[in-house]
């Protein structure tokens, strides 16, 4: 079996999260399986609905509530995202620690340092959990510096024209 990787994308540029599920298309036709947690989005019930015709081979979770962006949530609203979220990075680790899925994409995860919703301590904690196999992608505007000698690859995405 091919050892997995940790791979972060990130920047201001568009493309991140479509980097990503590239990737786990190309693992669904390898014969794997791919979940993808996205954290720190709206709801674009067309997105969902595309990538849930792609079951059983990638799943898509969300585990925030409000069809809101989070910046554009009342304090007490965020506040109940960010248990919801904490409650995304908890089944993360699970997937992790019981081997459910060959590719795990975090999509959003980096943003999740800047908001506070967990630390970058956690999420080198979550990284370390992954079997040798699995892999894992980081999506995100912002690296931390602090997570880059735990990832394999670093891809950063910027727009020169728009």
């Amino acid at each position: 079996m091919e050892k997995g990787k940790v791979q972060a994308y990130y920047g201001y540029g568009r493309g991140k999260t479509t980097a990503a599920l590239g990737y786990a298309i190309h693992e669904a036709s390898k014969g794997g399986n791919s979940f993808i947690i996205q954290f720190l989005k709206g709801k674009d019930d067309d997105e969902i609905s595309f990538i849930r015709r792609l079951e059983p081979e990638i799943k898509l979770f969300r585990f925030q509530k409000s069809a809101d962006l989070y910046d554009n949530l009342s304090t007490e609203e965020q506040f109940e995202e960010k248990m919801n979220m904490k409650n995304g990075v908890n089944y993360a680790r699970k997937v992790l620690a019981t081997g459910e899925c060959s590719m795990l994409i975090l999509d959003e995860v980096l943003g999740l340092i800047d908001k506070k919703v967990i630390t970058v301590e956690e999420l080198i904690a979550l990284i370390q959990v992954k079997s040798e196999e699995t892999t894992v992608i980081l999506t995100g505007r912002v690296l931390n510096d602090a997570l880059i000698p735990y990832l394999d690859e670093i891809y950063r995405i910027q727009t020169e024209k728009d």
